[in-house]
């Protein structure tokens, strides 16, 4: 498409737009090498566009005006590109529910909307969110058809994009939709390693948008979204990035409903979140523990926590070293279990493991604090058991008011 360029960009001589324009003594701007013909090819002593007669034939750079054309030339072509790309938007939108070939269409619309945030917002504009949310619902019905979820995949892997406008609010509306979150669930299960990651980060922006977990996950797909998190988090070759989301995501919903905490365990949550951290990172580990905090806060992750062999070895582990907050994480684990299942072989066990010795280290470590409270309250509940064992120091009898 042919520019319309303003009139004072084009030469008076040529009609042309200029490149290198230049000014003479009139004041007035040509095409350099078209005033020079006139001046020094055809010997020329008027100014052509005035016919003034001309004494001085110096010429200067017009560098200002230069700027101009430039700068028009630019957004002019910025212009004709979104005007095309907008027009190629509207087509594959359009064409979108007839077409057999989906999955290429909506690659095709991915690599238009990864253009930038203008392109979002005018396929937002264009109804884009709400066919694509239809796209995504539709593996509810066809679930075992591979092309459609497939053409799934690829439309959530767009509404993901769209996720990094400031302004998202509408877009997590309509993901909020009931058949949108039991499509994301089941995208969590069998989806690819992207589309993981992609449901994972819906999963959080809805998080964050106060979404009520308690209807999904009591009524609908909470154990299945449970267990496909678990696996997401035990499994770092399936995706890196989706494994520490999905951790981040199970504090999110763990953390708000407490409802939700009981499918959780029901799904294997405590076990599995034991057998994973004695191997994990600082960062997983201290969001591990948070985790174990808030199932063993409902009685049923307690319970689960205690029958697991590995529990008090696992998180013992990982008191006093790492970091300051692990250790206050792990404190309040063992304060729960101390207070509501204090049978004789978890205790035994605390001693076995070496927990007792680490809680009495930790009263030798900085000053007050709420965590040396808990561990405390912990020895004057079961001290008088321990310091029946030849390795509970007897000096910390007064300390700890023993009697």
């Amino acid at each position: 498409m042919a520019m319309d360029y303003p009139v004072h960009f084009r030469c008076p001589i040529s009609m042309e737009v200029m490149q290198d324009p230049v000014t003479i003594s009139t004041g007035v701007t040509y095409e350099r090498k078209n005033i020079e013909k006139w001046f020094f090819s055809c010997n020329k002593k008027t100014c052509p566009t005035t016919m003034q007669s001309i004494n001085n034939f110096e010429i200067t750079p017009n560098h200002t005006l230069k700027r101009l054309i430039l700068s028009w030339q630019k957004e002019e072509a910025a212009r004709s590109r979104d005007s095309l790309k907008h027009d190629e938007l509207v087509s594959l939108l359009a064409a979108m529910e007839s077409t057999s070939f989906k999955v290429s269409s909506l690659k095709n619309l991915r690599a238009i909307v990864e253009l930038g945030h203008e392109v979002m917002h005018d396929f937002i504009k264009c109804g884009g969110v709400d066919i694509l949310v239809q796209i995504i619902a539709q593996i509810l019905f066809e679930s075992f058809d591979f092309a459609a979820f497939r053409a799934c995949e690829e439309a959530l892997g767009i509404l993901h994009l769209c996720l990094s406008l400031p302004d998202h609010e509408k877009i997590v509306q309509f993901l909020s939709m009931p058949e949108s979150i039991k499509s994301f669930a089941m995208i969590l299960q069998r989806g690819s390693a992207e589309a993981r990651f992609h449901a994972v980060a819906v999963f959080r922006e809805l998080a964050q948008a106060d979404y009520n977990w308690d209807k999904f996950v009591i009524q609908d797909q909470g154990f299945e979204l449970f267990r496909s998190l678990l696996e997401i988090v035990s499994d770092d070759q399936i995706c890196s990035k989706a494994s520490a989301s999905a951790l981040e995501l199970l504090i999110d919903i763990l953390g708000t409903s407490k409802r939700s905490r009981l499918k959780a365990v029901e799904a294997g949550a405590v076990c599995n979140l034991i057998e994973l951290l004695p191997d994990s990172n600082p960062s997983k580990s201290e969001k591990m523990l948070l985790l174990l905090k808030l199932l063993c806060e409902c009685a049923e992750g307690r319970q689960a926590f205690v029958e697991h062999g590995l529990g008090i070895a696992a998180i013992s582990k990982k008191l006093l070293h790492v970091s300051s907050a692990n250790t206050k994480i792990t404190v309040k684990i063992l304060w729960l279990i101390c207070s509501y299942h204090p049978s004789e072989r978890v205790l035994e066990e605390m001693l076995t493991v070496g927990s007792v010795n680490k809680l009495l280290a930790l009263l030798h470590i900085g000053n007050r604090s709420s965590t040396k409270e808990k561990v405390v309250r912990i020895f004057k509940l079961h001290g008088n058991l321990w310091r029946q064992y030849p390795c509970f120091p007897c000096e910390f009898k007064d300390y700890l008011e023993l009697c």
